[in-house]
């Protein structure tokens, strides 16, 4: 029977755990927010990802590939900046301002159809290749909608990148709330087996997010009223997105961004 560790192993314990968690807290972090098609809602996973490092002090650059609809750019304009997917130029900014500040995470918003211009650039240009030579982590969020089309989708990125990615899946509530296809499809487990993981963003209700859209309103200005309120939001409206806001962010949480 093992006797309860002795003082010198416990503070090597602590001192490698303090080690492990530096090492998260200073290797810079590049996001993209993907799911290929139109409709999943991954505009709505960026913006939530950008304002829970805004509440939690955690410092990040945005970028957005929408052209016409870039929704960091309309919510966040203070920490985005536009890049073009077919640009190899453009793109490289991205490594490149993650590799000259280390400190801030890098929230990258994939507009749909932007899947195969990036893997161009990406095995032309070395990406992945060059990111973990400079101590980068790369994570795909795979946003899902309940239908079979982002099962397939999803088949398509585990196929080109394995093990190379990491991911996480996002099962979005706001575009269905039945994801057997996706359950039943064995990519759950192959998913799960690559050690990607699960998260799923709630529901809320739609009238609140169209007002919020409606009024270009972030995510902190929908929660907390202001003296010029031009939202539209009642007092139990603005409860639900709290209570939303919450919930997503407890699982982001888990996730050690």
């Amino acid at each position: 029977m093992r006797s309860e560790p002795t003082q010198y192993e416990s503070q090597v314990s602590w001192l490698v755990f303090c080690c492990l968690v530096g090492l998260q807290l200073t290797m810079a972090n590049i996001h993209f927010i993907g799911g290929e098609k139109g409709g999943v809602g991954k505009s709505v996973v960026a913006r939530v990802i950008a304002q829970y490092f805004i509440d939690r002090g955690l410092p990040f650059l945005g970028f957005d590939t929408d052209r016409s609809h870039g929704s960091l750019m309309r919510f966040y304009t203070d920490y985005a900046s536009p890049v073009v997917v077919d640009r190899y130029e453009s793109l490289d900014t991205i490594v490149e301002a993650a590799c000259e500040q280390p400190d801030k995470r890098i929230l990258v918003d994939l507009a749909a159809q932007t899947h195969e211009p990036l893997v161009r650039w990406m095995d032309d240009s070395g990406v992945l290749e060059t990111a973990s030579d400079a101590g980068l982590s790369v994570t795909y969020w795979h946003v899902m909608d309940s239908g079979r089309d982002s099962v397939d989708l999803l088949t398509k990125v585990l196929d080109r990148f394995g093990s190379r990615l990491n991911y996480v899946i996002v099962l979005n509530q706001l575009r269905g709330e039945n994801f057997d296809i996706f359950d039943k499809s064995g990519e759950r487990d192959r998913a799960l087996s690559l050690h990607a993981r699960i998260i799923t963003l709630r529901r809320l209700h739609e009238a609140v997010i169209n007002k919020i859209d409606a009024g270009s309103t972030s995510f902190w200005a929908a929660k907390n009223k202001s003296t010029a309120d031009a939202t539209g939001l009642g007092i139990l409206e603005r409860q639900r997105v709290k209570i939303w806001l919450n919930n997503a962010y407890e699982q982001l949480d888990g996730l050690y961004l």
